[in-house]
């Protein structure tokens, strides 16, 4: 299954974490905690849960029931930043939530190259309608 993007956020938290232990990062130099609060790991990973449990019904729907399904993952998404005053995700994190999403709905069967050329619309530009972030 594709790895969710909070995934990699908390093992880098960790991998941070044990360079601060053992000496080998100057505090000065951390922000891993910072970027990534335990409000928005969790409020993301809701977000991530939800997407996923709709993930199932995908493989035999039509195009406009896999939008929807997109659609309300970023708009939560959106939420979810808006409620870090519109700056939980930086450029790296949006990057891995877009592919997150393709990557997800391509292990469902959904092809994405497929489904965003029907509506005139490049890969990568999945999100983009109602990607505030």
């Amino acid at each position: 299954m594709a790895e969710r993007p909070t995934t990699n956020w908390r093992r880098g938290m960790a991998e941070e974490a044990a360079e601060l232990a053992a000496g080998t990062l100057d505090p000065g130099c951390a922000g891993m905690a910072e970027l990534f609060p335990d409000e928005l790991l969790s409020a993301t990973d809701a977000v991530l849960d939800t997407f996923e449990a709709e993930l199932p019904t995908l493989a035999e729907a039509d195009d406009a029931q896999v939008f929807a399904v997109v659609e309300r993952v970023v708009l939560a998404l959106n939420a979810v930043n808006e409620s870090h005053d519109g700056c939980a995700f930086e450029t790296d994190e949006r990057e891995r939530l877009c592919a997150y999403i393709d990557e997800a709905l391509t292990e469902r069967g959904v092809d994405v190259v497929a489904l965003t050329a029907r509506r005139g619309l490049g890969r990568y530009e999945l999100t983009d309608q109602w990607r505030d972030w």
